[in-house]
């Protein structure tokens, strides 16, 4: 699963199209793309910076995207995330995920992306016309977090995962 940190931005259509390149199994595809906004807490942003630890960030996500390929039965997925300095309406992250079918497709992007939200290590500043300050983390993206904690209901673990891709703990 590729997993790349970077400061240049992407083309979405692009990579979801090199992503399913050659892969006639794919029925489905979820993605999401994260935009810098111009507003937040009720004040004007002009410029976010990003910034992670090089080596660790790579980790953790190739970790998380791991966890989703425990979960689901994906035949392909892909995180990019950057850093650096953007500007409102400036792409920063994109999460694609693949599967035979959309539930494990459109579940497993949406886990990621709460995943991320919370235990991917980048650190984010935001200039604001009162001066620059830290981002710092919000309850709500918790609680997204927090939904994916419990085991998934045996109904739902039938449709997303056939024997092979099911964890060994799992029956």
């Amino acid at each position: 699963m590729p997993v790349r940190i970077q400061t240049r931005d992407f083309d979405p259509g692009a990579e979801i199209a090199a992503l399913r390149r050659d892969n006639p199994k794919i029925g489905a595809v979820a993605s999401f793309i994260g935009v810098c906004r111009d507003a937040n807490n009720g004040d004007a942003v002009t410029k976010m910076t990003l910034e992670h630890y090089p080596g660790m960030t790579e980790k953790k996500l190739a970790e998380i995207e791991s966890e989703a390929c425990r979960r689901w039965p994906l035949d392909a997925s892909l995180i990019i995330h950057r850093y650096g300095r953007l500007e409102p309406g400036e792409r920063i992250v994109l999460v694609v995920t693949a599967s035979a079918h959309r539930e494990a497709a459109l579940a497993s992007c949406a886990f990621l992306i709460d995943w991320l939200k919370t235990e991917a290590p980048f650190w984010k500043s935001e200039e604001t016309p009162a001066g620059e300050r830290w981002v710092e983390a919000r309850a709500e993206d918790d609680a997204a977090k927090e939904r994916w904690n419990p085991p998934l209901p045996e109904s739902r673990e039938k449709i997303c995962c056939d024997a092979e891709n099911r964890p060994p703990d799992r029956p």
